[in-house]
Parts: structure tokens; sequence; C-alpha cells
């Protein structure tokens, strides 16, 4: 979905040619699956690669309409524009995992958004990287507040168009303390803008095919950990709602169906899945079963021409589809000097608190996904695909006070799953990547403090307001103190165990 495209009205012939291309595409991957077409991967070498959404906030903590002043300003080519104008992204260039590369990128990180706060804050604006920007309103989702590239907004009438009304969101919260009732969400909006609240980091892992259903399948098992350990975004327009309100409202603010729709079970834009995969190809398959063509752009390439000139094709319909069908776990098809490769794209994560942190859950996921896919007898034989996603819902709703599913022990507190059964895994993971000791303990250690103190990003957000508005703050002042005190701390490095009122 990175790609440009120019703003414009789509056809129906449009739409026909490009079912046919994409048709065209699945044929070309099946074959180039069977011809083992792929570029090899050896444990040693495997790569990673990260991206990181992050928010524009002005001197009052207020969204900042300024991305693109603040792309000038940075003058990088790894800050990128994203849906809203309040908001750039970070990509990570592809590095190796293992020996102490998780810990160089660290610093790179941390180098790269230090300079580019600094930057940004010559135009009045400042980086935040958290999962939901705590001080959004509905006023920050009209139109003018889409970013200048016209594929936002055509991604947007494309969405809209597509489900024939308004989007309604909403959530039921989890009230903050016994003194204070649960808040409930209930908004309409005219904009798919609600999405861009939902800022999150993507991890990237390159697969070999043989291995991709291995990984796909254990990457589903652990979102629910994933997600209780990390849950970064409890507070939306004013409201206290979930531990990781992006989940939920990633899912309503980009549904194309209307409620007619939902009754008949049609499939929902975002989606966990239905069932464990044995090949990537079903994955593909399935998006373009079951998700009609949202930005039918077709390319004047024939894939097997491409591969009768002994070239990978580019199957640019197959991943443009792909771009728009948001999977928690998605599979991703790339090409470039003339061979192909595919990557398993995380997207459960929500972005900070820190950099630290960040690395932390990303150690977390790639040793457990490791040990996860690669494990003699495969969790995925022992749960249902139901329990998975299940447990990705209760812990994006409670968070670290969840309670989530887990073969043989049954229902577990993520902490103590984590302690006993997740850490040693995921340890187990990344010696098998060739990480050093070190660098392991380094991160693993802050994931073992942050489920013994219980405090991961929501808990502190949500605490932090709860204390303000015992003090007799409003829930808005209490949530711009909140973020005045966040950001601070982002700043400061420390990982989140460690932060205080």
């Amino acid at each position: 979905m990175g790609d440009s495209i120019e703003a414009r009205t789509f056809t129906r012939q449009d739409r026909t040619q490009f079912r046919a291309k994409t048709e065209r595409c699945l044929d070309a991957l099946a074959s180039m699956l069977a011809d083992g077409r792929f570029a090899t991967v050896d444990a040693p070498d495997s790569q990673l690669g990260m991206e990181i959404e992050l928010n524009l906030v002005d001197e009052h903590g207020a969204p900042a309409r300024s991305n693109e002043a603040v792309l000038e300003a940075i003058a990088s080519p790894a800050f990128q524009t994203e849906l809203a104008r309040f908001n750039v992204e970070i990509n990570v260039a592809p590095r190796p995992i293992g020996r102490g590369h998780l810990r160089e990128l660290e610093d790179v990180l941390r180098g790269a958004l230090d300079v580019a706060d600094q930057r940004a804050r010559s135009t009045g604006s400042g980086l935040a990287m958290i999962g939901m920007l705590p001080t959004l309103d509905e006023t920050h989702f009209t139109e003018r507040w889409f970013s200048a590239d016209p594929r936002y907004s055509l991604l947007g009438q494309q969405i809209l168009a597509a489900r024939g009304e308004d989007i309604e969101l909403q959530i039921d919260g989890v009230a903050l303390g016994d003194d204070h009732p649960a808040d409930q969400l209930a908004m309409v909006c005219d904009t798919i803008l609600p999405e861009a609240a939902c800022t999150s980091v993507q991890l990237h892992l390159q697969v070999a095919p043989d291995s991709f259903a291995s990984y796909w399948n254990a990457a589903q098992a652990i979102a629910g950990p994933q997600v209780a350990l990390a849950a970064n975004s409890p507070f939306f327009a004013g409201k206290a709602l979930w531990h990781e309100t992006r989940i939920p409202m990633f899912e309503q603010a980009t549904d194309i169906r209307p409620q007619e729709l939902k009754n008949q079970g049609v499939r929902p834009r975002v989606w966990f899945g239905e069932r464990w995969i044995t090949s990537i190809f079903d994955l593909f398959e399935e998006n373009s079963t079951y998700f009609s063509a949202l930005l039918p752009v077709c390319s004047d390439e024939d894939p097997f021409e491409a591969l009768d000139e002994g070239r990978a094709p580019e199957l640019s319909e197959l991943r443009m589809h792909n771009g728009t069908v948001y999977r928690w776990n998605r599979p991703i098809y790339d090409a470039g000097d003339g061979t192909a490769h595919l990557r398993l794209e995380n997207r459960v994560l929500p972005g900070g608190p820190t950099v630290v942190d960040v690395m932390a859950d990303a150690a977390f996921y790639y040793g457990l996904v490791r040990s996860t896919a690669e494990a003699d007898r495969p969790i995925w034989t022992q749960m249902t695909f139901d329990a998975a996603a299940e447990n990705l819902r209760e812990a994006a709703r409670g968070g670290l006070e969840s309670r989530l599913y887990w073969p043989e022990v049954g229902w577990i507190s993520p902490r103590e799953l984590v302690l006993r059964r997740l850490l040693p895994a995921a340890a187990e993971g990344l010696d098998a990547f060739g990480v050093d000791p070190d660098v392991r303990d380094r991160y693993l250690g802050i994931i073992e403090q942050r489920c013994l103190t219980g405090r991961n990003g929501a808990v502190w957000q949500r605490e932090n307001v709860a204390a303000r508005e015992r003090s007799g703050a409003s829930r808005t002042d209490a949530l711009h103190g909140m973020l005045a005190d966040y950001i601070e701390r982002m700043q400061s490095g420390e990982p989140v165990h460690t932060w205080t009122h």
C-alpha cells in the first residue's frame, strides 16, 4: 500500500481487469512455490525489518497537522508519511537478527528518533511514540487531516463507498478503578481517519516458503500474550477503553461491512483469520477469494513472461490487494534484483513507550515465534484457532490483567504464562538465531520485569490519569498532563516498568 497512486475514479472495467490480473498473479505465485523460486533463508542470516508509526503533537500535546513540514525538516528517506497529517513513520532497513545486531538497532533507532524530534521541534511539533494519542477527538477525523498523498483519501473513499454509510465506532471500556464507572465510546465518523489513531510497531521476518505456514501459525498463537505484555493504547476521544484499544478501533475504522453484511457473516477487512494454514498460498488465496478490490490499479507486467525471462515478477496486483487486507499477521511477497522473497509481518504491537521497550517486545517476538514455529509438537495442534483469536481479544481488553488460554495449563494470567513458559521459549529462540547472550538477557530481562511489576504502558497511563482525577483534575486536563509526563519519560529512554507517577 506504500506505492503512490494518483487520484482517480475506478470503473467497472478496472475492477474486472484487476480481478483477472490478481488471479494470474496467484497462478504465478503457485508456480514459484512449486518450483522453489525464492531466496534461501539460513538461520545465521535471518533478516528482521521494522516500521514504527509515530504521532506528532504541538507544544500543548494536541495533535499537530504538520507531517509535511516535519518530514521536510527531518530530511531523511527513512521517514515517510502515513494516513493522517498527525502521523509519520520510520522504516528500518533490513538487518540480521543474530549476534549483537538487536543492540546496534536500538542505538540506531534512538539516535534517529532523537534527531528527528529535535528537527521536528523547529516546526513547532514533537514526536510521541504511543499506541493511541490520548488527546485525539472527533475534530481530528475530518478530510482536512488526511495526508496530502492522494492514495490515502482515495482509500478512504473506496472503503466508505463499499460500506455505503458512515463508520460507527462502539467500544465498551474497562473502568479505571472502583471509583470510576466504565466509559463507553459511541461515535459516527464520515472518514476512516480513526484508523490513523492506531499507531503500531510492525515487525518483519524473512521466512522460507516451506517454513512460512509454521511461522504464521506460531505468530497467530502468540499474538494474545504479545498484546497483553505490550498494551499501550488505553484512551481514545477522552474515554478509558481497552488496554489496547488499537485492536477494536482498527477493526471498526476500516470495516467495509454495513450491519446487514455483518449479520450474513461476511469477513471483516481487519482480520485475524479463521483457521491454521498449511501454506502461505492459503493466505493470498483467501484474500483474493473473500475480499473485493479497494484500489484496482493494474500494471503492464505479465508475471509469466517475467518468469520465462528468469526474473521474479512484481505481482503488483497481488501485492496491492494484499496491502488492503489488514491481517494481524500478514504475508508479504516482495521482489528485487531479480529475486523474490517472503516475509511475515507482525502487526499487533502498539508504538512505544520507549525505544528499549520496543526492542524488548521485538526480541520477545522473534525469539518466541522461532521456538514456537520449530517446536517438536506444534502448539496449533494443541489449541483451536478460535482460542488463539479469543486470546487476542481478551489480551487487548484486559492487558496484563486478562486471562488467556494456553495448552497444558488452561486459563492463566499473561504474567504467569510469560514467566513460566514463554520467556524460556523466547530465550531458546534467540539462541537459535545466534543472538549474543548479553543482548538476549538485556531485552528479555525487561519483559521479565514488566511481568513482575505488572506495569506496561497501558497500566502506567491508566494509573496516572486515575491519580490526577482523584486529585480533582478533569478528564481533559488529566489526559494532557499524563501525556506530558509520558513524553518526558519516553525521551528519557528508561523502560516503562521503571516509571513512577
